[in-house]
């Protein structure tokens, strides 16, 4: 009796920490699988009241949209999925905002390459005009810099170099962005210089290409990922309501390099030269 007691908690702990490693768990990291990522490593974006729910490793198998292989990463937001620092410094719920997101490493200035794929499901609600962030390039101790949106409706780039909106840009329209992957791809030189730059392409087509300062000074970025929703307020002022709908978001072949050649982008279909050859007429 003891003996099947003990392998009966044994196979329970396997399955809660096998749950965990798949989903939110109760730690600040989150470990992506090579089918899903490479290049960089995540930690959640607010650890403390990150549901398990929030971010998940998902099967094919299952019935998951996938990109390439056999797993992507869901990201969900409920209402009331405001999390907050475990040092107390910030606390989305006192700020009219819900987020699940996952933050990368640090970089130093230069050059980097980033890739990722992402899929929004045939019963995506739109929650304009509360602001949702699908994607950011943060600073460490800073402002974000760049950040993809869906505003109104489609997929923006946005921005926010000098601290406010400078520009914004839609990369996809609403009908373009629902119900099939699209496969963004970035080629940023982070500088405070008339040097640097942020390249987009969507798809393999060159959609915006930003030249001079694309950070502040002294600062590191870093990317962030997941569903953010900012100004809850908003949408319940205008639909006269207590709650914000739901989302959900899938990413998949979430890549950084220092090179092109690095994201292996031959397996989606994308030519490196073809793509560096590319301008915005």
């Amino acid at each position: 009796m003891r003996l099947a007691l003990v392998i009966l908690f044994t196979f329970l702990i396997f399955q809660i920490s096998e749950a965990e490693a798949q989903c939110g768990g109760f730690g600040k990291n989150f470990s992506l699988t090579p089918d899903v990522s490479f290049g960089n490593s995540y930690r959640k974006s607010l650890s403390q009241n990150f549901k398990p729910y929030g971010a998940c490793v998902v099967e094919k198998a299952k019935g998951h949209p996938v990109r390439l292989g056999q797993q992507s990463i869901r990201f969900e937001v409920k209402t009331g999925d405001c999390g907050w620092d475990k040092d107390g410094k910030w606390s989305d719920c006192k700020t009219d905002r819900a987020r699940h997101e996952l933050s990368g490493r640090r970089h130093s200035d230069g050059e980097y390459w980033y890739g990722w794929s992402i899929y929004f499901p045939e019963d995506f609600v739109q929650v304009f005009p509360t602001k949702l962030a699908i994607g950011q390039f943060h600073q460490h101790k800073g402002h974000v810099v760049w950040m993809f949106q869906n505003q109104r409706g489609g997929y923006y780039v946005d921005d926010q170099v000098v601290g406010i909106t400078a520009h914004m840009r839609q990369l996809l329209t609403q009908d373009q962005m629902v119900g099939q992957w699209n496969d963004i791809l970035v080629h940023a030189n982070w500088t405070h210089e008339p040097s640097g730059f942020f390249k987009v392409w969507v798809n393999g087509e060159l959609g915006w290409h930003h030249t001079g300062a694309t950070k502040s000074k002294g600062k590191k970025v870093y990317q962030k990922f997941g569903v953010y929703q900012s100004f809850l307020s908003r949408y319940k002022k205008r639909n006269k309501t207590d709650t914000v709908p739901g989302q959900v978001v899938y990413y998949d072949e979430i890549r950084t390099a220092k090179s092109c050649q690095k994201l292996k982008l031959e397996d989606l279909g994308y030519d490196c030269v073809n793509l560096v050859q590319q301008e915005i007429d």
